[in-house]
Parts: C-alpha cells; sequence; structure tokens
C-alpha cells in the first residue's frame, strides 16, 4: 500500500480494535503489500487489513476456524473477539493470535512434517473453493492486457502467455489427484512459534496437486514430503514462476521492488532447469 493508504489502514485496524475492548497503545507495520500486517500492542493482536473489495478475508476466516477444529497447524483468530470480517473506512480487518517468533528458521523436517498435517487436514474440509487454474487464468489476463501490464515488453509478454498457456495444459494432462491446498505455503506464510510451525494466510487456497503447494516452498522441504512427483513437481515450479512473473508486472502490484522481481523471474525462466524455488530467488535478488 501507499504510504497514505498505509495511514488509514492502520487507524481503520486500531480503531476497530478499540471499539473491541482491546487495548491498543502502538500499532507496528509486519508487512506492506497489497495488504497490511499490522501488530497491536498491548493486546497483542495481529490486525490483516486490505481494501474491501480486493480481499477474500471471509473465506479465510471461515476455513481457519475448520482447520483449526481438524488440528491443523494454523496460526488462530484471536479469541477475545468474534471471528468476523470488520469493515471500516474502506479497509476490511480480520483480526488473529499474534505469535512472538521462536527461531528465525523452521528446519526442512519440521516444515514438511506440517505441511503433510496441514494437507491431510485439508482432505477432511469440504469448502468452496476455486482450482489453481484460476489462478494461471489470472496470470493470463494480466500478460494479455497491455493496459493491466503496461510496462512488460511485447517479447516477454508473448513469452510468458505462451509458457503459462503451456504448463497448465501439461500440469492437466497428468491427471494427478487434486485436494484443498494452501495455495502459498511459502516461508513467509509460515510462523515458527513456541506451539511449534503454524501455516497463515489463507486467502490463495485453491484445489490442485499437493506438489503445486510444494512448488512454493524451500528444496530440502520437499525432500522430506512423501510421495512427491518430481516431474509434476518441477512443472509446478515453472508455472510458479511464471505466474510470480506476471503479477509483478501488473499494474497494482504494489510489492517492494516488483519490477526487479519480474525481471528477474522472466530470466530464471528462459535460463531453463533446474528451476529455482522461491526461496532461492528471493537470495538471488537479495544478492544483487
Amino acid at each position: 500500500m501507499e504510504m497514505s493508504e498505509v495511514t488509514r489502514a492502520v487507524a481503520a485496524a486500531t480503531s476497530i480494535a478499540a471499539s473491541l475492548d482491546l487495548a491498543v497503545n502502538d500499532a507496528i507495520v509486519l508487512h506492506n503489500s497489497n495488504k497490511l500486517a499490522v501488530r497491536l500492542t498491548p493486546c497483542e493482536v495481529l490486525a490483516r487489513v486490505a481494501p474491501v473489495g480486493q480481499e477474500v478475508a471471509q473465506l479465510e476466516v471461515e476455513l481457519a476456524q475448520r482447520l483449526a477444529e481438524v488440528g491443523c497447524p494454523v496460526g488462530a483468530l484471536e479469541p477475545r473477539v468474534d471471528p468476523l470480517v470488520y469493515t471500516r473506512d474502506g479497509f476490511a480487518v480480520t483480526l488473529w493470535t499474534y505469535y512472538e517468533p521462536v527461531t528465525p528458521d523452521v528446519s526442512p523436517v519440521d516444515y514438511a512434517k506440517a505441511l503433510e498435517q496441514l494437507h491431510a487436514g485439508m482432505r477432511k474440509v469440504d469448502v468452496a473453493s476455486p482450482r489453481f487454474t484460476d489462478r494461471i487464468a489470472e496470470a493470463e489476463e494480466i500478460v494479455a492486457n497491455p493496459d493491466l501490464s503496461p510496462e512488460l515488453a511485447d517479447a516477454d509478454r508473448v513469452f510468458l502467455s505462451s509458457r503459462l498457456r503451456n504448463l497448465r495444459r501439461a500440469i492437466d494432462d497428468r491427471g494427478a489427484a487434486e485436494q484443498l491446498l494452501h495455495g502459498e505455503p511459502h516461508p513467509g506464510n509460515l510462523l515458527s512459534t513456541k506451539s511449534g510451525p503454524l501455516f497463515i494466510d489463507f486467502e490463495t487456497c485453491c484445489r490442485g496437486p499437493v506438489e503445486f503447494d510444494l512448488a512454493h516452498v524451500p528444496e530440502a522441504v520437499c525432500e522430506h514430503y512423501p510421495g512427491v512427483d518430481q516431474g509434476l513437481l518441477d512443472e509446478c515450479r515453472q508455472l510458479v514462476l511464471a505466474m510470480v512473473a506476471a503479477w509483478r508486472w501488473d499494474i497494482g502490484d504494489q510489492f517492494p521492488n516488483g519490477r526487479r522481481f519480474g525481471h528477474e523471474f522472466l530470466r530464471a525462466l528462459r535460463e531453463g532447469p533446474p528451476w529455482p524455488t522461491l526461496d532461492t530467488m528471493s537470495k538471488r535478488l537479495d544478492d544483487l
């Protein structure tokens, strides 16, 4: 979000929390992209804020409750208030338990076990959700429409459009088993807590093969996840690179250094295998 919007978003979250009798003396922005994560103190609540209409917060709230009920390792909603999506000043706000980080990273073994446990729980939950191909379609629309991606060069537009289309077909043709997925279980959506690893941010949940989720995690995590189809995982990694590249060229994208990420993801796709994971790409960009 732009700074003027951040100020309003923080004020909306603070006002909502105070109206619910939660003590708020300070608000610390933990993450700012297309949506905002704000730590409210001293009540120790995590507020997630997005412009109304640009979020699927109700689905996320419902899914988090259902997954917690079947014992999945997920971040909990704030127990002192009703599990609702609160709106104020054009923002949708959800309130969650804030977890103090225990370690900077989760070990690959614990990460894989947590993701396997999450997937097992998701097979028990019946909620309406999009298929992973709907997310491909969103990326394809950005690439196909110059009004949505005006800075994307024509040659890159043709290349990315072809790659998205071919990967969609290749993955579909495999006919792999599909289930409810997190959608983006990358390290940024996994918390290291006293209760163990906990997944957060379920706005991107979708149905698809588990390899689609695994394409978002570090290589070492995949090595400890049972029954992985390596060929399908390679195709899903390419797909994730292509989708992320498309989103970084979206005219409305507010990801920090988004265009630089867009260039590097296109370069990785052109360089070919072995396909880098998202954490590898982030480290590569940090080193530039």
